[in-house]
C-alpha cells in the first residue's frame, strides 16, 4: 500500500498529464476513502501543486515540470553556460565544493576546468564524468542507488556518511523557486540529500535560470533565507530579486 506521500504525489503526476482529476476516480484507483481524498487534495492544493475544483482539482500551471538530463541539456543551453562561469568565480583555488545533480551544475563543473587543488564532492554521474578531467581534483562520488531519470544517487546511508566531512561551498541546483516555497525539487530523496549537503557547507550557493521562477515541485528543499547566494540570469523579476537582497542574500546575474 502506499504512503502518503507516495499517494500524493501520484495523485500530483494523474493531474499533470490528464489536467484535471476528480474524487470519485482517485478514491477507486486508490482504494480509499473520498473524505482522504479530498483531503489530499486540500493539502496539495494549500501548496500551490493543484488548483482545487468542484470535484476534484485541475493541473496548475505553475508547477514544475520534470525533465531526464537528455532532455534538460538543451533547455536554455545558452544561459547555463553563463549562470556555469558566474558560479565558477565563485570558487577559489583549494577549495572544498559539494556539486549537486543536474544539467545546470554539469556546465558549473565544465567551467571548473582551471581551478588547481580542488576536491570535490558529488552524487551526480554527469558530473563525476566532468570531474575526472581535472587532473589535479580530488574527487569523491557520493554512493547509493542510482536514479536514472536524473543521472544521480540516493540512500539513507549517504545522509549519514556526509555528517563525517564539512566543504567551503555548496552548489545547489534549483528546480522550482518561489517566494513562498522556497526552493523545491521533484524527488524526495533528493530534497533530504540537499538539505544534508547544505548543512556540511559554510556557504549555499544556488543557481538557476529565470523560467524556474514562480514553479513549485512537490517537495521542499530549503527556504529563500537559507541561501546565501543566488547566481540567475537577467529576466528574473526585479521584486523577486529585491526581495532576496532584502534577506541578506548576494544576487548575481548574467
Amino acid at each position: 500500500m502506499l504512503t502518503t506521500i507516495e499517494r500524493r504525489q501520484k495523485i500530483v503526476l494523474m493531474t499533470e498529464e490528464n489536467g484535471k482529476v476528480n474524487v470519485k476516480d482517485l478514491a477507486k484507483t486508490f482504494d480509499i476513502s473520498e473524505v482522504s481524498i479530498r483531503h489530499d487534495l486540500n493539502e496539495l492544493g494549500k501548496r500551490g501543486l493543484v488548483v482545487r475544483s468542484r470535484g476534484g482539482a485541475i493541473a496548475c500551471d505553475k508547477l514544475a515540470k520534470e525533465l531526464s538530463v537528455k532532455d534538460k541539456h538543451n533547455e536554455n543551453y545558452a544561459v547555463k553556460v553563463l549562470l556555469a562561469k558566474a558560479v565558477a568565480s565563485l570558487v577559489d583555488d583549494g577549495d572544498s565544493l559539494i556539486i549537486d545533480s543536474g544539467t545546470t551544475t554539469e556546465e558549473v563543473a565544465k567551467a571548473l576546468t582551471n581551478k588547481q587543488g580542488l576536491t570535490v564532492m558529488t552524487n551526480g554521474l554527469n558530473i563525476a564524468h566532468v570531474l575526472a578531467d581535472i587532473e589535479d581534483a580530488n574527487v569523491f562520488m557520493l554512493g547509493g542507488q542510482l536514479r536514472k531519470k536524473s543521472m544521480s544517487f540516493y540512500s539513507n546511508e549517504v545522509e549519514q556518511a556526509l555528517s563525517k566531512y564539512n566543504f567551503k561551498k555548496v552548489i545547489l541546483g534549483v528546480d522550482g523557486i518561489d517566494s513562498e516555497a522556497g526552493i523545491t525539487t521533484h524527488y524526495e530523496p533528493e530534497a533530504m540529500l540537499n538539505r544534508t549537503m547544505c548543512t556540511r557547507a559554510d556557504k549555499v550557493i544556488a543557481v538557476t535560470d529565470s523560467s524556474k521562477f514562480g514553479k513549485r515541485a512537490l517537495y521542499n528543499v530549503l527556504p529563500l533565507k537559507s541561501i546565501d547566494v543566488l547566481v540567475t540570469d537577467k529576466n528574473m523579476p526585479a521584486e523577486f530579486v529585491e526581495s532576496l537582497t532584502s534577506l541578506g542574500i548576494e544576487v548575481i546575474t548574467v
